[in-house]
């Protein structure tokens, strides 16, 4: 019965979830003005910010997506969306109340009333994300599933990242894709992930699964990525996918300019405090250099030099290492600033510069460039794009993310490149900053 209702009663908790932040929101400032509570231009035009702001958020950083994300991923994002939604309708409202309340003066008022509108969402928000998720999971049970793969040392890593999902997914075997009952496992499981094979491999694998209705996840290959580009065309009666490998217009490298140059510039403004007291905290701890240099490649193979705040010991030389989980390198201030990725503001400087942009491949270190091509040749196609302060590698990834899953993340960035895509990147980095460890987490060894 509950799978039969399932999509819609998520709809429904979706426009619930979005009906309570927008009653506390006119309730509480209809609390100021009643003409809020009813039918009227001001009221209107404000609900109609909030709804298009509230869209536009969720399609960023995710709605309420109870079954699908753990609960405090979902809370991040709703407490992100909410506080922008919140801020542009209250702006709305200021500008709608200039002459219907303030004889032509613009007033922003009451700005900790927001606060408290702010603070009740969030408790809601977190309130219901617990208690959806856990209704859920108590009518939906994991799915049972499998893994087929080839034996390799890899093959630990999806087993524990899958394995996290414990309420979506119980892996109930690993599945190499030489055994000879291959199809009989298949059908005794709900889903199936197919995991660092090649698209030759998992194809008639994937048909089967499609034909008996089990639910697939693969690992993203270079064609799917070309693919996952392409748009459909239709040749009279000939369906066929298109995939223009083209790169980034004129028109968008210029748009893309003039946002890295307005995003930098208002960035350092703003940092600038934040620039003086860790400049003062590096130097009062070791009286050593504040800023680190290091070459790294960027668009067409050019090499730069990256510039960070300092995190780590000069003395022995080895500064230019990879991290290593429990690096005794890292100083006491560089622990703090790498945690929450203080350490990556100067890089506003080198975007400023030309020499990176606000959005882009991440800045791979020369050697590890050079290692990374010889093991996969198309890593060098992460080259077609400049360097970037932020993007996919860097939001979805880690530290010790894979050179493959890497290479996936960048060329899938440069592949679906949109202004809208860069916009989209630069809100979602706020996420990193509400989860640090998820970027920073470190090699558990020299890689």
């Amino acid at each position: 019965m509950f799978k039969k209702f399932e999509s819609s009663l998520l709809l429904l908790t979706k426009l619930l979830m979005f009906c309570l932040c927008a009653a506390v929101f006119f309730i509480i400032y209809g609390q100021k003005y009643a003409f809020l509570l009813i039918p009227t231009r001001t009221s209107i035009v404000t609900l109609g910010v909030f709804v298009i702001m509230y869209m536009a958020m969720t399609v960023i950083y995710g709605g309420f997506d109870i079954g699908k994300r753990k609960s405090k991923p979902i809370i991040n994002s709703l407490i992100l969306s909410v506080f922008f939604t919140d801020i542009v309708a209250h702006f709305f409202m200021c500008i709608m109340n200039v002459t219907v309340v303030h004889n032509g003066k613009f007033v922003y008022e009451y700005p900790l009333l927001l606060l408290a509108v702010y603070i009740i969402q969030v408790f809601l928000i977190v309130l219901m994300s617990y208690t959806c998720n856990d209704l859920y999971f108590s009518f939906k049970k994991p799915q049972n599933c499998i893994i087929i793969t080839r034996p390799s040392e890899q093959t630990e890593g999806i087993i524990a990242k899958v394995g996290r999902y414990k309420k979506q997914y119980n892996i109930t075997k690993i599945v190499y894709i030489n055994q000879p009952d291959i199809f009989k496992e298949i059908d005794s499981a709900d889903a199936i992930f197919f995991y660092n094979l090649s698209v030759t491999e998992r194809n008639a694998y994937v048909e089967y699964c499609y034909h008996f209705k089990k639910d697939i996840y693969y690992s993203v290959e270079l064609s799917d990525i070309v693919a996952l580009s392409g748009k459909r065309v239709y040749f009279d009666d000939k369906s066929m996918i298109q995939a223009a490998v083209k790169g980034i217009t004129f028109e968008q490298r210029v748009i893309k300019r003039l946002m890295d140059l307005a995003i930098a510039g208002l960035g350092l403004l703003i940092t600038s405090p934040i620039f003086l007291i860790t400049a003062i905290c590096i130097k009062a701890e070791d009286k050593g250099p504040v800023f680190y240099k290091q070459k790294r490649a960027t668009y067409a193979g050019r090499s730069f030099d990256v510039l960070k705040f300092r995190s780590m010991r000069t003395e022995d030389g080895s500064i230019h290492r990879s991290v290593t989980k429990d690096d005794d390198r890292i100083t006491r201030v560089g622990r703090v600033i790498r945690k929450f990725r203080i350490d990556e503001l100067p890089q506003l400087i080198n975007v400023l510069k030309s020499e990176m942009s606000i959005v882009g491949p991440r800045p791979e270190m020369l050697e590890n460039v050079e290692k990374y091509t010889r093991e996969l040749p198309e890593f060098a196609y992460r080259n077609r794009a400049k360097a970037g302060l932020t993007g996919m590698a860097q939001i979805y990834g880690k530290y010790n993310t894979s050179p493959k899953d890497k290479l996936v993340l960048d060329l899938t960035y440069i592949n679906q490149y949109s202004v809208w895509l860069d916009i989209k990147l630069i809100f979602r980095t706020l996420l990193v900053l509400l989860t640090p460890d998820q970027s920073t987490e470190a090699f558990e060894e020299n890689p």
